[in-house]
């Protein structure tokens, strides 16, 4: 979805597909397709890939609403804070218990999450949830929804791509993302103050995947499985959190190099913002509950297990 200059393809994709290729002896060949080459828009690549119509895709979970509700846990605010590599390890040491039955259709190769939801405001200073009350911002997935909704705010979805243009457009005041993705949309002229908790903490984060079609994986010789898994282990997971780090830490450089605000709240003013957003994990474990997930369990594994990979 995002175009071939994206870190998420130059310092992710790339790599993994080279490694692939490589532990195949040169019989996988993996072709990559950027900013939709191959027809269709964002919300409809899970989709894409469960029909066969391609082989393999990267994408937001967050595009397709409701579909991978297990997953969700982890875009939670209060369970998501500022750890992307202990986060993406958690959700390797919980997939094959409890998330696997979001994929059905799909072989998942790997999840990951990016550094979180920071605030991108084009013109307002945003130092607790008062300051956003009446806004509209534009949000990646339902659990940012409920979070702009939290905050008194107005929440507008839309994929990544339509960011720049309901910015110009002041369709939106404002939008929750990443710094990694600044240099992507040039963000820095359009955006004035980017704001981020304490230490780096974020308002909830987005989770990713990438999966293979699964009949296309089933029809697949044991040894060149084996070469997809080899480069997709759990040391795998854990590395794609670098590169993540490292595109939101050059994002930002971008954004104050062009002289915009970078605003860093206090402990105090981010913990006003998660005491704020509580009632999303409630809301969401009210709502897994019903369909006879359990959100509360989920919750606590998650944190659990976050804690534990910690660095």
């Amino acid at each position: 979805m995002l175009p071939a200059t994206a870190p998420a393809q130059t310092r992710m994709l790339e790599p993994w597909v080279k490694q692939v290729e490589e532990n195949s002896g040169g019989r996988v060949k993996i072709e990559i397709y950027p900013a939709m080459t191959l027809g269709g828009t964002p919300p409809e690549l899970v989709q894409q890939a469960r029909d066969g119509v391609v082989d393999l895709i990267w994408t937001v979970n967050g595009y397709t609403p409701g579909q991978f509700p297990r997953t969700e846990v982890f875009e939670l605010p209060g369970v998501f804070l500022n750890d992307i590599k202990a986060a993406n390890l958690a959700m390797y040491d919980m997939f094959e218990d409890s998330l696997k039955d979001d994929y059905k259709g799909l072989e998942v190769m790997w999840l990951h999450v990016h550094a979180g939801q920071a605030i991108m405001s084009v013109d307002k200073e945003i130092r607790s949830p008062a300051d956003t009350e009446g806004l509209k911002i534009r949000i990646p997935n339902r659990t940012g929804a409920w979070v702009i909704e939290a905050l008194g705010a107005s929440a507008l979805a839309m994929p990544v791509p339509e960011v720049p243009s309901a910015l110009s457009k002041k369709v939106v005041d404002a939008t929750l993302l990443p710094w990694e993705i600044i240099p992507v949309i040039k963000a820095q002229e359009q955006i004035d103050y980017f704001i981020e908790g304490h230490d780096e903490t974020r308002f909830g984060t987005t989770t990713f995947q990438v999966s293979m079609n699964q009949a296309r994986w089933n029809s697949l010789p044991d040894d060149i499985k084996k070469a997809f898994r080899d480069a997709s282990g759990r040391d795998w997971w854990g590395k794609v959190a670098e590169a993540w780090r490292a595109g939101d830490d050059f994002g930002i450089k971008m954004a104050t190099d062009a002289g915009k605000t970078h605003i860093m709240l206090t402990e105090e003013e981010t913990q006003v913002f998660l005491d704020t957003l509580v009632p999303v994990q409630e809301r969401w474990i009210e709502e897994v509950n019903g369909k006879g997930i359990d959100g509360a369990g989920l919750v606590a594994k998650a944190k659990e297990l976050i804690a534990k990979n910690a660095e």
